[in-house]
């Protein structure tokens, strides 16, 4: 497998050299039929950013590996003016995590929500479709020092998820006590 040389001057980059900024009017075409943005056009926009700002990191095309975490907090309403923001928290040999917060303003009376934060794992690409390594982070604060421990350790803990061992011994019935405080019930043949 071939890899891409990085240039010289492009082997380290802030977090300031990625950030990036847009903003969108939230239409009635984007509403669902209790009049708030659909969640789905949010994720999409969220989507867009993110490449934007991988790809702006990385200087190369980027896919979407995986969205990490989406909180949605508050509704996002028709005729709001909702503002992402985008940076590359932690970066990997050719991943990097972007994280995005979505604020939603009233145009009306000025007044500003946070209305969602959200994690996506962005993979660079070659031209070849391979992976290719990326640029690293200079990390200027203690904001982004903690940005860039808190993206290795939901890497860590992701990686653990995906192990996740599930030899359960059904005779004894040892997995009663583990789900005992679950909405569950048990029926099995």
């Amino acid at each position: 497998m071939k890899k891409s040389v990085l240039k010289m001057n492009n082997e380290y980059k802030t977090v300031a050299q990625s950030e990036i900024q847009m903003s969108q009017l939230m239409l009635p075409t984007h509403a669902n039929f209790g009049g708030k943005i659909h969640g789905g056009y949010i994720l999409y926009l969220l989507d867009q950013i993110a490449f934007a700002c991988a790809s702006k990191h990385s200087g190369q095309y980027c896919v979407t590996a995986s969205v990490d975490i989406v909180d949605f907090l508050t509704p996002v309403e028709v005729g709001n003016l909702i503002t992402m923001k985008a940076s590359v928290n932690y970066v990997g040999n050719s991943s990097m995590i972007v994280g995005i917060r979505v604020e939603a303003e009233n145009v009306r009376t000025g007044e500003v929500k946070h209305c969602n934060s959200s994690y996506f794992t962005m993979v660079a690409k070659g031209d070849d479709g391979e992976k290719i390594t990326v640029p690293g982070l200079i990390l200027k604060n203690k904001t982004e020092i903690c940005r860039f421990l808190n993206g290795a350790k939901s890497l860590n803990m992701k990686a653990e998820r995906g192990r996740a061992n599930c030899d359960v011994d059904i005779v004894n019935g040892g997995y009663k006590e583990d789900l005992k405080d679950y909405r569950v019930k048990f029926e099995l043949s």
